[in-house]
């Protein structure tokens, strides 16, 4: 008997794009899942269009928050046991629910899986680095580095939440890599060796282009807050220092460089500090 999925979608004025990515979940051959859209204090048309899925489509509105607060509503309203995540301008494969909750059902004692993805950039697919490589098993190394778990790609046992907690609603961008870096201290993910997920970027209204300046910024206070919870080995707590130190220096040389030289003196002294 399949085991219900709740599909998350978080939204904000993404009236143009968002259409694509809720008909990608309802053509899934996978059938037994509820979707849930969660509008996040949209003003363009994306209230009336969600309407015209009528009950295809669970909508909530609320007021503007951002995507961690979009996202951890969605959490609280889904009735699933698996729970999957898909931003509001990426796609599934058709068979990307099918595949990832069959992988998970086969390996019961994983809490998280993720997929392999597509790139697109301005219509044009992306090929993509080794940093970008999709690492499975214990990954809290890779993590430290940068997000290395796509946000669309992910699928999620209900239990995982009251182990690991939810996305943190104070991050206006990097939320991901903060609840991936928390869960990787002590779970491990189980990688689908297949690109089940189509993303497009190389936009301006992108999160990831709106802070990419500043992102490192968000990335340490994650570092800084995993550092500051229990249950680390000595080896990882060993690499975040090593790995916020050097986060620290990249991101207070370049304060100074562009005339914040008080932020650019704490986030040296940071780096520092921890290395004492």
């Amino acid at each position: 008997m399949p085991i219900k999925i709740s599909v998350i979608i978080p939204t904000w004025n993404r009236q143009e794009f968002l259409a694509r990515a809720i008909d990608s979940v309802l053509g899934q051959s996978y059938t037994d899942f509820e979707l849930i859209v969660v509008d996040d204090g949209s003003t363009d048309d994306t209230a009336r269009r969600l309407a015209g899925y009528g009950a295809q489509v669970r909508s909530i509105h609320q007021e503007n928050r951002g995507p961690a607060a979009a996202r951890n509503t969605g959490i609280r309203a889904a009735e699933g046991a698996f729970v999957a995540f898909l931003d509001s301008d990426d796609r599934f494969a058709p068979e990307k629910l099918a595949v990832q909750q069959a992988a998970m059902a086969a390996h019961p004692e994983y809490l998280i899986s993720h997929t392999d993805e597509i790139w697109y950039r301005r219509g044009e697919q992306l090929n993509q680095k080794k940093k970008h490589f999709r690492p499975h098993g214990h990954i809290f190394a890779e993590c430290l580095k940068l997000c290395v778990v796509g946000m669309s790609t992910v699928m999620v046992r209900r239990e995982f939440f009251a182990k690991v907690g939810y996305f943190d609603e104070e991050l206006p961008c990097c939320e991901d890599y903060d609840l991936w870096l928390r869960a990787s201290v002590s779970l491990p993910f189980l990688k689908v060796d297949r690109p089940l997920t189509i993303k497009a970027g190389g936009r301006p209204d992108q999160v990831s282009a709106r802070f990419r300046a500043g992102m490192d910024k968000f990335r340490i206070r994650a570092m800084v807050k995993v550092l500051g919870q229990q249950g680390l080995s000595d080896e990882q707590r060993n690499l975040a220092r090593q790995e916020l130190a050097r986060k620290c220096r990249i991101f207070g040389n370049g304060c100074v460089k562009h005339g914040r030289p008080e932020e650019g003196r704490y986030y040296m002294e940071l780096a520092a500090d921890v290395l004492r």
